[in-house]
């Protein structure tokens, strides 16, 4: 997994912060065998290390950060960020060590539900958020008024946003009932399909996160529950 080698940094630099001693001290440490990245006796300090490298000097752990991957099944009525004065955060309901380092990959409105991902690994959620990734999100929408032949054409084709300057990236819509569609993006621009189907005067009553790439929602998780994802599916969230 390559995308974990994010907030890299020398090794000699880390420990002369972590330890507020000189970087020439690390190196007389290093020298005595002293210091252990990932268990295993380190003398090079110009090494580069990452966020997830375990190290250890003459015993003491100065950095031990594993990488946490989260799938939340996420209710109406809860933010996604860390806080918020008017309503609950999706931070409320998960309750885990270290829950203050991790963050969203790939957020949901107030009133939208389904599949969030929440992970402390800034490379993979940068990989599954970038529009040139192209990895799929896929989403049930009900709307107030029945969907016209008309939509899937202008989902395809991409709709010009003139406040931004910005024309949305071709997205599939698949009619699903007369008021009911499927829709897949490889983007998520502010609001985007509320907007898209604003075009059409077509107010979306519910809208759900159904995937991530190759990742689907757990039919198991209840609303408000969360689990682990595993190193397959971390993999296949990346699948577009």
């Amino acid at each position: 997994m390559n995308f974990m080698a994010a907030k890299t940094t020398r090794l000699d630099r880390l420990l002369s912060k972590a330890m507020s001693i000189k970087k020439a001290d690390v190196r007389q440490i290093a020298a005595t065998g002293g210091i252990l990245v990932d268990g295993v006796p380190c003398k090079d300090v110009s090494r580069v290390v990452n966020m997830f490298s375990t190290i250890a000097v003459d015993g003491k752990c100065y950095q031990d950060i594993r990488p946490c991957y989260i799938m939340l099944n996420k209710p109406a009525g809860y933010v996604s960020a860390t806080v918020d004065k008017k309503h609950k955060t999706v931070f409320d309901l998960v309750q885990i060590d270290n829950s203050q380092n991790l963050h969203i990959a790939g957020r949901l409105d107030l009133n939208s539900t389904g599949l969030l991902l929440l992970t402390n690994d800034s490379r993979w959620s940068e990989a599954l958020t970038a529009p040139n990734k192209n990895v799929a999100k896929v989403y049930r929408v009900v709307l107030k008024h029945p969907i016209g032949p008309d939509y899937q054409e202008a989902f395809r084709k991409g709709m010009f946003f003139p406040y931004e300057g910005i024309t949305t990236q071709p997205a599939k819509l698949k009619i699903i009932d007369e008021r009911v569609a499927k829709v897949s993006l490889t983007e998520g621009k502010y609001h985007q399909i509320k907007r898209m189907f604003g075009r059409f005067r077509n107010p979306v009553i519910a809208l759900h996160r159904m995937s991530v790439g190759g990742l689907r929602l757990d039919d198991g998780l209840g609303e408000g529950q969360y689990r682990d994802l595993t190193p397959a599916e971390v993999l296949a969230a990346l699948d577009g």
